[in-house]
């Protein structure tokens, strides 16, 4: 199934992201069964909270194809997205996002989210959908990844 070799590059760059100081997040961007972009959290490093591997994705994405409307594009993301990384998502027009690792409350707490606001709840308020699809193959390899970043911190 391609989506899960997707997924698999997209905690791929989260790895890439803690080797170069970030956030253990992950993202790729694929449209028309080719990889158009990629992207690492390191909003830390650039001083530019915006910077999330998702949003650096997209920003990516959008200058190499010269749009700002990637309809028909899928997002791969190591771990769900915030809730600025989902919108960023729908403005770009976004079609599908696929996940390795849900949010939980312990993530929260840690204020490795803005709170508990749910993209499900985001996504049936908006005029168009996102298809949102969790795929748990990765989830414990993610975890394993988010521990020993944050034994190292």
């Amino acid at each position: 199934m391609d989506d899960k070799k997707y997924l698999q590059l997209a905690v791929e760059q989260a790895r890439k992201s803690v080797e170069e100081g970030g956030f253990p997040a992950g993202a790729v961007v694929v449209k028309s069964g080719k990889v158009i972009a990629e992207g690492v959290s390191i909003g830390n490093l650039l001083n530019d909270p915006t910077s999330h591997a998702e949003t650096a994705a997209i920003r990516i994405a959008c200058q190499k194809l010269k749009t700002s409307d990637l309809m028909g594009a899928v997002l791969y993301e190591s771990i769900e997205c915030c809730n600025m990384c989902f919108s960023v998502a729908y403005w770009a027009g976004i079609s599908k996002i696929v996940y390795a690792c849900r949010k939980t409350s312990e993530m929260v707490k840690k204020f490795y989210y803005e709170g508990f606001t749910n993209n499900k709840v985001l996504n049936k308020n908006n005029n168009k959908k996102i298809e949102l699809v969790f795929i748990p193959d990765f989830e414990r390899e993610f975890l394993a990844l988010i521990r020993d970043w944050e034994d190292k911190q």
